[in-house]
């Protein structure tokens, strides 16, 4: 069982900041990662169809390759599908979302008084992350912008261009996040366009690291669970799409630095 995958799944290219941070932490797990391309962005997405694609994602990495957990990398499935994923699968795999370990950092580990939050419709709608961090610390005040052209902009590959820079600056200026302390980027795609958030906000805000804090607390409970990879060899990693798009393998291979396989395994039909 230790030598199985952890499989990881999100909507698009996004879960890849987790999946990477996964690997520098943990670098002899295997990894399976499905990119759900066919229906990104889930951020627009209603409740019940991001429960059902995440249901079946599930399924399929339990099934077809026989993971030891699953992590969903995808805020929007985090707010909205963790529960029933819990529900269905918790009794074969653990599960681990993205959004509870940044809600205790914030929460419990942190002196911010004031933050914001950054996210897809379906995730700042949830008002997940205001719950869990106000369940943790009342005192912290959350103030939440959706930010819904940020996920289309990074999966066109218009990281680092004057669209993205211009759409930046027009969600960072909004009144709702003036004051605010620290920024949490409530979607796995953003720590791509994180340097640019930087340099408009000159660093006069705290910038939190989700997927570094994320893989912290999968390695903390896999660990506790007696559930780590023991082999001494560099971990082995799959990267699959439900429909095929270049600039997916093109971020991949940035990311991972090799010549990425992508293969692209449609489960919905």
């Amino acid at each position: 069982m230790n030598n199985k995958a952890i499989g990881v799944f999100d909507s698009g290219v996004g879960g890849l900041t987790v999946t990477k941070a996964l690997s520098e932490l943990l670098p002899n797990e295997n990894l399976v990662y499905f990119g759900d391309t066919a229906h990104l962005p889930y951020g627009d997405k209603s409740a019940e169809a991001i429960q059902n694609y995440s249901l079946g994602i599930a399924e399929y990495l339990i099934e077809s390759h026989q993971v030891k957990a699953i992590l969903v990398a995808c805020n929007s499935a985090s707010a909205v599908a963790f529960k029933v994923l819990q529900e269905r699968f918790g009794d074969i795999v653990p599960i681990f979302n993205v959004i509870d370990p940044v809600a205790r950092y914030i929460g419990l580990e942190s002196n911010f008084s004031k933050v914001g939050v950054i996210g897809t419709r379906a995730t700042i709608s949830s008002k997940t992350y205001t719950n869990k961090i106000q369940e943790l610390n009342a005192e912290v005040e959350v103030s939440s912008l959706p930010t819904p052209l940020l996920v289309p902009i990074i999966e066109e590959g218009l990281s680092n261009t004057s669209i993205s820079s211009e759409t930046l600056r027009h969600y960072l200026s909004n009144d709702v996040l003036k004051s605010v302390e620290a920024l949490i980027l409530g979607c796995t795609h953003y720590p791509h366009i994180q340097e640019e958030i930087e340099q408009l906000k000159r660093n006069t805000i705290a910038l939190i690291d989700s997927p570094e804090i994320v893989s912290r607390n999968v390695k903390d409970v896999l660990g506790s669970m007696n559930l780590l990879n023991d082999s001494a060899d560099s971990g082995e990693y799959s990267f699959y799409v439900s429909d095929y798009t270049d600039v997916f393998e093109h971020i991949a291979q940035l990311m991972f630095g090799e010549n990425i396989h992508l293969q692209e395994q449609n489960i919905w039909k």
